[in-house]
């Protein structure tokens, strides 16, 4: 298991969009791909409605976590698509 803190920069949050574009990203990896928020709130980075359910705010800072055989991998590249906005 591997994990890292990111800061989210999208000026709203990880609103419908970036929230699909996150999953999107998570669905290609094996591992089972998480992010906990300053407040305890455990997402799936696969589920879009659990992504969605975290109400993460600009400027938040959340921990992605990475669990399987492509792990490292998956965290290198889904916290750069945080830290480069996710599109926006």
């Amino acid at each position: 298991m591997v994990s890292q803190k990111v800061l989210v920069k999208n000026t709203t949050g990880l609103h419908l969009r970036p929230a699909g574009l996150l999953c999107d990203l998570a669905m290609r990896y094996q591992s089972k791909i998480t992010f906990q928020t300053d407040d305890h709130y455990e997402a799936n980075a696969k589920s879009v409605l659990s992504v969605l359910g975290a109400c993460v705010k600009s400027g938040q800072e959340i921990e992605v976590i990475c669990d399987g055989d492509d792990e490292n991998k998956a965290l290198e590249d889904i916290v750069k698509a945080i830290e480069d906005g996710l599109g926006e």
